[in-house]
């Protein structure tokens, strides 16, 4: 084979690796969030229906945990803007991101004492937690459940190892304490494209007030 020869058939191959690399980031950043917006549309119109149909509670009625892959709550970012909404979903396991983000089983529900942790993805499924680098300290965090408004406001975050599960706990940092807050913890992978790291948000419960008041007037910052 002339020098030519070798030449083209290895820009052929390269062409030919080029597009599939660009077939699989189609799939990836396409697929995957057209998926994840009809899990999402399934999980809202599951959610209306139930809370429609629910006896009227007050906002400090005992609720027991969803069955996992159900949604939880409807999460609102307005940082992110007006357009944000997620169903959080029960549970973290591969199935349940995609779907959204994800409650941790065994954390605090939204508005109960102890930590309301939230893993999501950050490029892929509709990538959730896209931009939750974005949020700033004193940031509102709202979350619509079937009783209640819950606003939390953010107090920090940094940037762990995929090892660092301690920032899951009741209170995050210090296993074994006794949680005497209403706390929430996002996670996500950290660079973006990577699992090398993991971004976490904290955030603290600010106020609560029943749904049928309305949706609560908060802003970003």
């Amino acid at each position: 084979m002339s020098a030519r020869s070798a030449l083209r058939v290895v820009g052929d191959a390269l062409i030919t690796a080029g597009l599939v690399v660009a077939l699989f980031a189609v799939y990836e950043v396409f697929y995957t969030g057209v998926y994840t917006g009809h899990a999402q549309a399934r999980l809202r119109h599951a959610l209306d229906q139930q809370w429609a149909s629910a006896p009227k509670r007050g906002v400090l009625a005992t609720r027991g945990a969803p069955a996992l892959g159900d949604g939880v709550a409807i999460l609102y970012l307005p940082r992110l803007g007006a357009h944000y909404a997620k169903v959080i979903v029960e549970g973290v396991q591969v199935a349940d991101l995609r779907k959204g983000p994800g409650h941790y089983p065994g954390s605090a529900l939204p508005g109960q004492v102890g930590n309301f942790v939230v893993s999501g993805h950050r490029t892929t499924y509709g990538a959730p937690f896209g931009s939750l680098n974005r949020l700033r300290v004193h940031d509102p965090i709202v979350l619509e459940t079937r009783d209640a408004w819950y606003v939390y406001r953010v107090t920090s975050q940094r940037i762990v190892s995929p090892t660092a599960i301690d920032v899951t706990d009741p209170v995050p940092d210090r296993p074994g304490a006794r949680a005497r807050q209403a706390l929430l913890t996002f996670t996500t992978c950290h660079p973006r494209y990577s699992a090398r790291q993991r971004l976490v948000v904290f955030a603290v419960l600010d106020s609560t007030r029943p749904r049928s008041a309305g949706v609560p007037q908060v802003s970003a910052g």
